[in-house]
């Protein structure tokens, strides 16, 4: 019997500074069923752990960037960082939903997860449980937000295709599928970005493999090894590019 993947967000009462996520969840989530993936906003998670700064100024707010990131570059809009493994905006600092106050992302989101997921196994008396701690994140050359998942426990974030056939018998070299990333899109999709006060979310009949302990640096890859970083060094190189792109991206037959 084929199963189906069932996404489906839940709706909460405004989450505080230093509440007791446990509590929160066990407040808003009456039942998890088997196999069951929870996925939690990195917003809330970091407000449960103090992770708020107030805003006194704009220097105020780089100086949390420059101390969030591990590289950070001044561009046209904002601060282009890196920061655990993930290329982002401003170290993922976020004013939005914040009350007026700086919300820095949770300390260490692989920790968060697998805490989260050994007290919630228990309450619940559940065995396959997957915890998906998300935030949104821009793609080059795309518009709009999509899901990003900061950290994860409970389940394997890639699936590896490679040495396995295609349906011509073609072993595959490089094809891997980003589970994590790949969840966290989909429940942000339903989850919203506005006012929506959905922070968490219930997957079920996710096509994912079951573990006990995930490996965090499973979907990261060196900067220089990254397949986009020639294209960007050109475009840095030979600014007409980005005027033909536009005239591509413009032109109706």
């Amino acid at each position: 019997m084929k199963r189906y993947m069932h996404i489906e967000p839940i709706h909460c009462d405004i989450f505080n500074e230093v509440e007791d996520l446990l509590v929160y969840i066990m407040r808003h989530v009456s039942l998890i069923q088997e196999e069951s993936i929870l996925v939690v906003t990195s917003k809330i998670v970091a407000l449960s752990e103090g992770r708020v700064r107030h805003q006194d100024d704009e220097h105020t707010r780089e100086q949390v960037i420059k101390e969030e990131s591990q590289w950070m570059l001044r561009t046209k809009y904002t601060w282009l960082t890196i920061k655990d493994g993930h290329v982002m905006a401003s170290a993922g600092v976020d004013e939005s939903n914040a009350n007026g106050k700086l919300i820095l992302l949770p300390k260490d989101s692989f920790k968060s997860a697998e805490h989260i997921r050994s007290q919630l196994q228990k309450h619940y008396k559940i065995q396959n449980l997957g915890i998906l701690i998300t935030d949104s994140r821009l793609m080059p050359l795309r518009a709009g937000v999509v899901g990003v998942a900061l950290g994860y426990a409970g389940f394997k974030g890639v699936r590896d295709y490679r040495g396995t056939p295609d349906i011509f018998g073609r072993l595959l070299q490089y094809s891997q599928t980003d589970v994590a990333d790949s969840l966290a899109t989909a429940a942000v999709l339903t989850m919203g970005e506005g006012a929506e006060q959905q922070p968490l979310c219930m997957i079920t009949g996710a096509p994912i493999v079951w573990c006990e302990a995930v490996d965090r640096t499973e979907l990261y890859i060196d900067p220089r090894e990254d397949i986009y970083q020639p294209l960007f060094e050109q475009i840095k190189k030979a600014p007409f590019v980005l005027n033909e792109f536009r005239k591509g991206a413009s032109h109706v037959d």
